[in-house]
């Protein structure tokens, strides 16, 4: 049986960083409804990272991964859903979270997935609460973030306001 992290495609013009010896690297993926509202997840108040704060599915590269099989696995781990096609990269951001972990490398990428929208199946031990953000919802993608620390609703922004968000 063909692995599902391979079944996706991406459009031609999706860029993909090839992470560098000894990087720490990280990827999101916003995903749309049919009305244009991007998916996000609150993280639990006891996780070391961002606690009680709005993310994007997404996550860390496993060993031997490429971004995007890291990004169709995030998908279905944290949703259930499958990834089905990469429509755009949103861009790579650096950032040190507030964990201790040290300097990471995020690529982030506006996807298309398959699976009901309506029930994600979320990691619950991981994640409290979900979601669907529309240009009027973006402000609360600040809750418990610093000024500067906007990176969540920057992406979601820019997605559900970007000129491919509808399609």
């Amino acid at each position: 049986m063909p692995d599902p992290r391979r079944s996706f495609t991406a459009d031609v013009c999706v860029h993909v960083p090839v992470p560098g010896p000894g990087e720490v690297w990280a990827v999101g993926a916003v995903i749309l409804n049919r009305d244009g509202e991007a998916f996000a997840q609150r993280r639990s108040s006891d996780r070391r990272l961002f606690p009680d704060s709005w993310d994007i599915v997404g996550g860390h590269l496993e060993a031997g991964e490429s971004l995007l099989e890291a990004l169709a696995r995030e998908v279905e781990e944290e949703t259930g859903w499958r990834l089905t096609h990469v429509r755009r990269f949103l861009g790579i951001t650096t950032w040190t979270g507030d964990d201790g972990g040290g300097l990471r490398h995020e690529a982030d990428y506006l996807v298309e997935v398959d699976g009901d929208l309506e029930n994600p199946r979320l990691e619950w031990t991981k994640h409290s609460a979900y979601d669907w953000f529309g240009p009027g919802d973006l402000a609360r993608l600040q809750e418990n973030r610093k000024p500067g620390e906007f990176l969540i609703h920057d992406l979601v922004a820019r997605a559900v306001m970007g000129p491919s968000a509808k399609s």
